[in-house]
């Protein structure tokens, strides 16, 4: 067995394994990323509608969502759906939980465009479908593009947790490797430096974006 607290051959060893999971990693999160923005605005769109009896149910799912751990929802969909794959599980999972979040974004977005828009559209005589399309959603959406971007980098940085349920992504594939060699340092040194190379320049991009609209 090699003592060494740092070895470079097991570096060589691991990074095309690492960079197989980063695949999947990355999948998961533009699969979820999908889910979370577009189930998020329906959502919020939801929690405005007049009948109490769509209101009450959507806020009553978003509240338990955001109340309960990922690992615990990632289990319990694991449970339920056996036939399922661990990475549609994952991802959906991952996309249900973060919508809950965007959803609470998009209403102070929705919340945020002025009342006297709501009064212009209605004074136009425009249809509640198109007020929401043409005079509403561009306004919110355009305001809350920074805190959607933070959640997507938040998504990215919890993949990590669907290894719990057996998806192949890169910090499953490290700890599979480091408990078949006992190199746990060098893989999960290279999974954070992978991580970090990744989530840095869209953490930049997602600040530049925040000066440009005021935030």
């Amino acid at each position: 067995m090699n003592h060494t607290i740092w070895d470079w051959s097991v570096v060589e060893d691991v990074i095309p394994l690492l960079l197989k999971g980063f695949v999947v990693t990355l999948l998961a999160t533009v699969v979820g990323s999908v889910i979370a923005i577009l189930l998020g605005l329906l959502l919020a769109m939801a929690r405005r509608v007049p009948a109490r009896f769509v209101r009450v149910p959507v806020r009553a799912f978003v509240e338990f969502v955001r109340s309960t751990p990922l690992l615990v929802q990632l289990f319990t969909v694991y449970v339920l759906l056996p036939s399922l794959s661990p990475f549609v599980i994952g991802a959906s999972v991952l996309g249900i939980h973060y919508a809950t979040y965007m959803s609470e974004v998009y209403r102070a977005g929705i919340d945020g465009v002025p009342k006297g828009q709501w009064e212009a559209a209605t004074a136009l005589s425009m249809a509640r479908g198109r007020t929401w399309q043409a005079v509403i959603l561009p306004q919110a959406v355009r305001n809350v593009l920074p805190a959607l971007g933070n959640y997507i980098i938040s998504m990215f940085k919890d993949t990590p947790f669907l290894a719990v349920i057996t998806v192949h992504e890169m910090v499953f594939e490290a700890q599979e490797y480091g408990s078949d060699h006992f190199r746990y340092l060098e893989v999960f040194t290279l999974a954070a430096a992978i991580f970090l190379i990744a989530s840095y320049p869209t953490s930049l991009l997602v600040r530049r974006l925040e000066n440009r609209l005021g935030h």
